[in-house]
């Protein structure tokens, strides 16, 4: 496990998440359902899809560098410019909350939540972002741990803070923060590239 690479895992995934319909939807399943089996479905589904990107991620690795570093820059590059443009539609919507908490128990919320998460989390940014750093950082779990971290600590936000984070996030900045991260590591692997080639 490498620090740096958890970390720099984590600061890339957790903005980029904030502003998500992931969060919104894990905001929806706890006003339908106690706090707990929510995060504990939303947490395993996050877990799978971040091993799923971080193996895609890793065979990426068994390519020629110059090509994976290549291919690391326009995943990046597509995904900053996605955050930029998606910066001013504001956050998705995140449906009619409903009236009343269903009682229902905690195996059948918590398998509610993860069919809901699992289901919204392929092709999101997140598990781009996840699988070229896998591809790039050649740390795989180091990678998995950092971007679980960060998607655990949105949905926990989300699951435990309710309705009122929601209505607080600034979602243009942090969309347009995380496309400026997307931006710096999409120039770091074009000059990767570069250098490889040269």
């Amino acid at each position: 496990m490498v620090a740096s690479v958890v970390l720099t895992a984590f600061v890339l995934v957790l903005p980029v998440e904030l502003p998500d319909k992931t969060l919104f939807a894990s905001l929806v399943l706890a006003t339908r359902f106690p706090p707990l089996p929510v995060f504990v479905g939303v947490g395993t589904a996050f877990g799978l899809q971040v091993a799923i990107a971080v193996t895609a991620g890793s065979l990426l690795s068994l390519l020629p560098d110059a090509l994976v570093s290549g291919l690391v820059a326009v995943l990046f590059l597509a995904g900053a410019v996605l955050l930029w443009r998606s910066a001013s539609s504001g956050p998705e919507e995140a449906g009619e909350a409903a009236d009343a908490r269903e009682r229902t128990s905690f195996l059948r919320a918590a398998t509610i939540s993860f069919g809901v998460l699992f289901a919204a989390e392929w092709g999101d940014l997140s598990q781009l972002a996840t699988a070229g750093l896998a591809a790039r950082l050649e740390e795989p779990l180091s990678v998995f741990a950092g971007a679980w971290a960060a998607l655990l600590t949105v949905s926990g936000l989300a699951v435990f803070l309710g309705r009122t984070l929601a209505d607080r996030l600034p979602v243009p900045l942090i969309r347009r923060v995380a496309a400026g991260l997307f931006l710096v590591f999409a120039v770091l692997a074009a000059v990767e590239t570069v250098r490889t080639l040269a």
